[in-house]
């Protein structure tokens, strides 16, 4: 019965969001007069209830292990632990894009209940754009991957959770990535609304702009943690591979710190209109791409859900209506947009543009590197991109937009001059070449690490540099968000930088009692014992690792085998310092009775992760001062209406 009611649920849903679509566009032309006008915010908002209901449905039935539902017994097992019963309910494929349709419902009621500041026309433009978008998802669960799909009789027992998505961290990761692509669906929303209405305006991208900080947030959150994860759990002592599904993550990310700086300067500047639009668009086409590459069954991933190309049709139809639909649309109507203000090439508006285009070909670049081997697969070629093509031909757009992202922010808006910031510019400039220079004189390291490593420790100081002689206690938080955010990505491309320049790794083959080194770490190997946990058992090493005469560390690198499903993990160890971490894991028994053990020591590499925390707290610290100050500006718009209403009614 539980799966019934969530079945019944999505199909309500479904049939708000075509009646929330259909409202949408007749009231957009017919008019606000039209009757069905007064149906969209109420169909926005139950949609929105009902879909959340669905899901619940679903949560249930995983927490209790219904078995006679297939996506259950083909996701879950009685034995696995309560948390990741819960979070199989999105670690598969029909699991997550309900997870999916569910955020983009309480979006869409969140967007019907509380925005009040387009006109109704753009509004209802946008709810109906939400509408088609909504009901495309709608469609692909229920015609191809319905999640409440009965057994004709119930499994004697579950087939389990790959196992190496039974991991806490990936009980987050794929959240905070549906928030971020649902944020963006809503910005494409936004863009597709003021493009129907030709109402591209300040207030439009006011409207918008906190739903794609929001995104853009969560989608910093999710990739960090995903990264970190894939760290951690895969044992390969990696953070960062280049795999396509990485990308997918990555392209809608850069597509949205392009769109957010973008929607800034036209809330604040009324410039830049017919940029924010097309971002608009391009940021949730990148959505689309990574949700095609996840679920289409053209990639062999951990991360990758679908293996049937039937749905991988469908998504690509869906991506082709979208897309193609929301591009014509800009082809039509780009040229109906006027220009806004106009700014010097030495303004802040101008630097946004310059990182604007900087980030747009990188983006470019990634989505090049990421689709290319699929295309050449096709003709039976194949071809490997990676870290060789990646990192340099990136490097060549990203130094150019951290130079530019350290003097942008000291700039004034519309017009300035150079030499008005000669010192700052001086500063950061000397910093970097003094890094370049004590760098290549102490030690020997690639090209690529020197120069993150120069610009990471220039771009760390000059974040700053917008707080100089101001009142800090009266500076906006949204100002305080972008000097913490841009102080991360220093953060973060000096512990790149430093994993890539300074990472030593050992390899040996020892036995208890025995020692291995590795930079100035001394790992003793103390046994090797049997352990086992709820659904699974182990190999387990027990380490003395000592940092030089520091004292000693006990770490407990794992080699699992699950049995729900049979699968062998890596479980690695980490002993974490202030300059760094060890890494270390525990491979198979050779004939002559010595253990493989693995190491790393990677100097510096947590600055990875902490950098992409900052960003996203300096995300937060702007989404909190915009809407403060939004709900400042509507009170005082208020009392500046009852005001006149009083004095109308006195005179």
């Amino acid at each position: 019965m539980i799966a019934e009611l969530g079945l019944a649920a999505l199909w309500l849903a479904a049939a708000l969001a075509a009646l929330q679509m259909i409202a949408g566009f007749l009231a957009l032309r017919a008019g606000n007069a039209s009757e069905l006008a007064a149906l969209i915010r109420p169909a926005a908002i139950v949609q929105g209830v009902l879909v959340t209901f669905s899901f619940a449905m679903l949560v249930w039935l995983f927490a209790i292990t219904d078995l006679s539902v297939k996506l259950v017994a083909s996701n879950s097992h009685s034995l696995k632990p309560l948390v990741f019963k819960l979070s199989g309910t999105w670690g598969n494929h029909e699991g997550s894009m309900l997870l999916w349709v569910m955020v983009m419902g309480l979006a869409g009621a969140l967007i019907a209940l509380v925005e009040r500041r387009l006109p109704e026309r753009t509004m209802n433009a946008t709810l109906a754009a939400q509408g088609v978008v909504s009901l495309g998802f709608y469609a692909f669960l229920l015609l191809s991957s319905n999640p409440f799909e009965r057994l004709p009789v119930p499994a004697a027992e579950g087939m389990g959770l790959n196992p190496l998505l039974q991991d806490i961290g990936l009980a987050f990761h794929p959240p905070t990535l549906y928030l971020g692509y649902v944020g963006l669906s809503v910005a494409f929303s936004f863009a597709v609304g003021a493009l129907l209405t030709r109402q591209v305006t300040p207030d439009f991208a006011r409207a918008m702009r906190p739903w794609v900080l929001a995104a853009w947030i969560m989608l910093t959150i999710g990739i960090t943690a995903g990264s970190y994860w894939a760290y951690y759990e895969l044992g390969w002592g990696g953070w960062w591979f280049w795999d396509p599904v990485e990308n997918a993550s990555l392209m809608p990310w850069l597509a949205a710190t392009a769109l957010l700086h973008s929607a800034s300067v036209l809330a604040s500047r009324d410039a830049l209109r017919t940029w924010t639009i097309m971002l608009g668009v391009v940021a949730f086409s990148m959505s689309m791409v990574g949700t095609f590459l996840v679920r289409s069954g053209i990639l062999t991933s951990v991360h990758a859900f679908a293996v049937d190309p039937e749905r991988g049709t469908f998504i690509l139809v869906l991506l082709g209506i979208f897309i193609g639909g929301a591009l014509l649309l800009f082809a039509l109507r780009a040229n109906t947009i006027s220009e806004g203000e106009r700014f010097a090439l030495a303004s802040r508006e101008g630097a946004l543009v310059f990182n604007n285009v900087m980030l747009s070909a990188i983006l470019a670049i990634v989505l090049l590197g990421t689709l290319y081997p699929l295309l050449t697969e096709a003709f039976d070629v194949r071809v490997s991109v990676g870290p060789p093509y990646f990192n340099p031909v990136g490097a060549i757009f990203a130094i150019p937009m951290f130079a530019v992202m350290a003097v942008g922010p000291l700039l004034r808006w519309r017009e300035d001059r150079i030499d008005r910031i000669g010192k700052e510019v001086a500063l950061t400039a000397a910093l970097v070449v003094a890094a370049l220079v004590l760098t290549s004189l102490l030690t020997e390291i690639g090209l690529l690490p020197l120069l993150g490593l120069a610009f990471g420790i220039g771009l760390a100081v000059a974040s700053w540099l917008p707080l100089r002689g101001r009142n800090l206690a009266r500076t906006p938080l949204a100002t305080w968000g972008m000097v913490v955010a841009h102080f991360g990505i220093a953060v973060a491309l000096i512990g790149m930088a430093s994993e890539s320049a300074f990472t030593e790794e050992r390899l040996a083959a020892i036995e208890q009692g025995d020692t291995a080194t590795v930079g100035l770490w001394t790992v003793v190997l103390e046994g090797v014992e049997p352990v086992a946990g709820p659904n699974w058992t182990a190999v387990q090493a027990r380490l003395s690792a000592h940092y030089g005469d520091g004292e000693a560390r006990e770490l407990t690198p794992q080699s699992r085998n699950f049995w729900a499903p049979p699968q062998q993990t890596t479980e690695s160890a980490l002993a974490t310092r202030w300059n760094g971490q060890l890494y270390a894991v525990v491979g198979d028994r050779s004939p002559d009775g010595r253990w493989q053990l693995r190491l790393w020591w990677k100097p510096f590499v947590t600055l990875i992760w902490y950098g992409g925390l900052l960003i996203a707290l300096g995300g937060l610290l702007a989404l909190i001062g915009r809407v403060l100050t939004d709900l400042r500006h509507r009170r005082l718009a208020a009392r500046i209406a009852e005001r006149r209403a009083d004095r109308e009614a006195l005179a």
